[in-house]
């Protein structure tokens, strides 16, 4: 047995004994294990004093990483090579159709680089969806299918950063696929979630239930469709999924369904480098994603108000309830100032106001001046317009409903760094990619859930060529001096997200792992509803209540809230620390 087919081995043994247990976040094991820990959701290992890490929701996906820098490739070549297997192994979250978001620091030259490869509609045509509307399990009802944004992205990363031949980067993800990769509980729940729109074609069964259901917990889960696929990926390089056998295929498929698409929308709108997002916060410079993705923006404008309401001298959002409510108005008021948002190449994007500390100050006064008056109780009201178990479901000793059921986030964030000091924090994702519902290949997709209205999270236009949609990758890496201190990144409810570890880490100076453990919340609804993880004391359930915030609950540890991926630097010894979030199955590694 080899040392990969040991390590695979190790690993999914433990994904098959894995531990559910919620986490306390009282406990991590700093030293690295010579095999991979078991996949589970719960208390997670944080690795630190290290050279290089790497961090994923998935441990062969790490362990894929770790084994490409050990071999001599950098941190962008880990991470391209850790995203192929991830859409490999990680079909509940991701494919080799749908989306790439990058943002890389580049030690030699100090240089930002960002790549946007989202999946695009084909500016020729209208929308078309494969699945009827209403379906159970379908994520907005019909999504529409779209031109593949993962292979155009992982082929732009890897002429301009790659050192090691495409050829490695695809190779480790083939024995997954062939001889399969043993299922476990989390991805179990979350198939059996999907269920309904992963079978609703022959196609797509013949991957997700493959003996006519979904792979049991500890069962080799094998795609030989997709082992085929990936070596004449290997072996053909990126354009076969552009313009190779694979991509007529593809169009084949879309054209008999009624989508006339033709070879050349696959390369009609290339990935776009663009320069990152850059701001000051707090002493630190802070580089995400810029127009058209919304996340740099979004920070800098809920971050911005929370500095002018100086939260920090309330106490924490989880100890404050008037700082859980600024929070929770300023995630609100930030979604709705970016429903204005459009691609900068084809719109005007008003940068200068939204992120101008005159506009935050604004901002800031208008949800300051206008919450109840120390003398107003709304203890009443909120009994009086919510369940009378909505409080009592939250733990509140006096009176709101389970949480509204979501469609789960299916994406994909890694963080790695590598012993030259290159950072890289990359999101792979199903979404926005390829013929909604249909495999071609073995290789199954999604489309995309773009709506065409102001508050979506995924948006865009249609008859603009070019055009690219407007989302919320949340790829983060703060900086210190002009160098990497931490980066992190998450799938799930990223907008809101991405805003409370920022402030975690800046403002309450928590450690990143305990940041990542602490409750999150959804921005405020229009009708004062704050749904959020429930983990608040008594005390801070009666004050928010008397502010008149409804409160809605998410189980304690919600993994629609989230997986971060994150990596730092310690300030004492200069080495490097790495976690993966407790919400999901991740794990952290390093050397």
């Amino acid at each position: 047995m080899n040392r990969r087919e040991f390590l695979r081995d190790a690993a999914m043994a433990g994904m098959a004994a894995g531990s559910t247990a919620f986490v306390t976040g009282s406990t991590n094991v700093e030293a690295q294990a010579s095999t991979p820990p078991l996949a589970h959701q719960g208390d997670k290992r944080v690795v630190r004093g290290m050279k290089a890490v790497a961090s994923s929701q998935h441990p062969i996906v790490t362990q894929t990483m770790i084994d490409m820098l050990k071999s001599g490739g950098n941190a962008v070549d880990a991470a391209m090579a850790g995203a192929i297997t991830q859409a490999t192994v990680q079909l509940d979250m991701t494919n080799h159709t749908g989306t790439v978001s990058f943002i890389y620091w580049e030690a030699k030259t100090g240089k930002t680089y960002q790549l946007n490869s989202m999946g695009t509609l084909p500016p020729n045509l209208p929308p078309f969806r494969t699945y009827p509307p209403g379906l159970d399990g379908v994520a907005a009802g019909a999504p529409m299918s779209c031109i593949p944004g993962f292979m155009p992205g992982v082929s732009a990363i890897h002429a301009r950063f790659g050192t090691k031949p495409w050829k490695a980067l695809v190779e480790p993800a083939i024995p997954w696929a062939e001889n399969g990769h043993q299922m476990d509980e989390f991805t179990r729940s979350v198939l059996e979630y999907e269920i309904a729109g992963n079978t609703f074609f022959p196609s797509m069964r013949a991957v997700y239930a493959p003996n006519g259901f979904t792979p049991s917990v500890g069962e080799l889960w094998k795609n030989p469709a997709l082992a085929n696929t990936l070596r004449r990926l290997a072996d053909e390089g990126p354009e076969y999924f552009t313009t190779g056998e694979w991509a007529q295929h593809f169009v084949a498929t879309a054209n008999q369904l009624g989508w006339r698409i033709q070879l050349s929308d696959m390369t009609a709108t290339p990935p776009r480098w663009q320069e990152p997002m850059r701001w000051s916060y707090k002493g630190y410079e802070i580089v995400q994603p810029s127009a058209p993705e919304r996340q740099g923006l979004f920070c800098n404008l809920v971050l911005g108000m929370l500095n002018h309401l100086d939260i920090t001298t309330l106490g924490h959002y989880t100890e404050s309830a008037e700082s859980l409510y600024y929070f929770a108005h300023a995630l609100r008021r930030a979604e709705f100032e970016l429903g204005m948002l459009s691609d900068p190449e084809q719109f005007g994007v008003p940068i200068d106001t939204w992120t101008s500390d005159a506009f935050h100050a604004h901002l800031a006064a208008i949800l300051k001046n206008s919450k109840p008056k120390p003398s107003t109780d709304l203890t009443r009201h909120v009994e009086y317009t919510s369940y009378r178990s909505n409080l009592q479901a939250f733990g509140y000793a006096a009176s709101a409903t389970s949480a509204e059921v979501r469609q789960p986030a299916g994406s994909c964030e890694l963080t790695c760094v590598d012993e030259q000091g290159n950072w890289v924090q990359m999101m792979d994702t199903l979404q926005s990619g390829g013929i909604a519902g249909i495999a071609v290949d073995g290789v199954p997709m999604c489309g995309s859930h773009c709506v065409f209205d102001t508050q979506a999270a995924i948006s865009g236009w249609l008859g603009v060529p070019g055009n690219r949609m407007r989302s919320v990758m949340g790829n983060t890496i703060v900086l210190k001096d002009g160098k990497p201190v931490y980066s992190m990144g998450t799938p799930g409810n990223v907008h809101c997200t991405i805003p409370q570890m920022l402030s975690n880490i800046i403002d309450y100076g928590k450690d990143p792992y305990e940041a990542a453990v602490l409750p999150r919340m959804l921005p405020m609804r229009s009708d004062f509803t704050i749904e959020m993880e429930t983990r608040l004391s008594d005390k801070v359930l009666r004050d928010l209540v008397k502010l008149g915030a409804k409160l809605k609950p998410l189980p304690p540890f919600d993994f629609h809230m989230g997986s971060f991926q994150q990596a730092w630097r310690d300030p004492k010894t200069g080495q490097l620390n790495a976690s993966t979030d407790p919400r999901r199955a991740g794990m952290a590694m390093g050397y």
